[in-house]
């Protein structure tokens, strides 16, 4: 079944990359905890519901029946790492704080529970509306 087309479920994929990239990067600052002068960075948010609520995507034009549409569909989302301002700089010039740390890897993972969550019941609607079990 194909759920490219539909809003909601490019929403929910490009909310699942954004959390998937955020976990990352928050594993990053953890690694580097003691490492003279690194900051501390996470994900410029995003606003899912203006994602949503725009539709679909702009799809790029293809000019020839032979292109492959599933090519630009896979480098839509890209999403900018940013320094975290205001948290406390140890005397080594480092910003992590890995009380703060965990606590965003905490909500990253509930979040992400919630998406797929979501994207399973959703998956099991349109299956039931076109006549199928779930």
């Amino acid at each position: 079944m194909d759920t490219k087309g539909a809003p909601i479920f490019t929403a929910m994929r490009a909310k699942m990359e954004w959390l998937s990239e955020r976990q990352k990067l928050l594993s990053e600052n953890i690694a580097n905890a003691d490492t003279p002068g690194y900051r501390a960075r996470d994900l410029k948010p995003v606003d899912f519901y203006k994602m949503l609520k725009r539709g679909s995507t702009s799809e790029i034009a293809m000019t020839h029946p032979k292109h492959l549409k599933g090519a630009a569909d896979a480098q839509r989302f890209k999403f900018k790492p940013v320094n975290v301002d205001g948290n406390e700089t140890n005397p080594s010039g480092n910003s992590v704080s890995i009380e703060e740390q965990m606590v965003k890897l905490g909500e990253t993972q509930m979040e992400y529970e919630t998406v797929t969550g979501i994207y399973r019941k959703q998956m099991q609607i349109m299956k039931l509306a076109l006549g199928g079990r779930n």
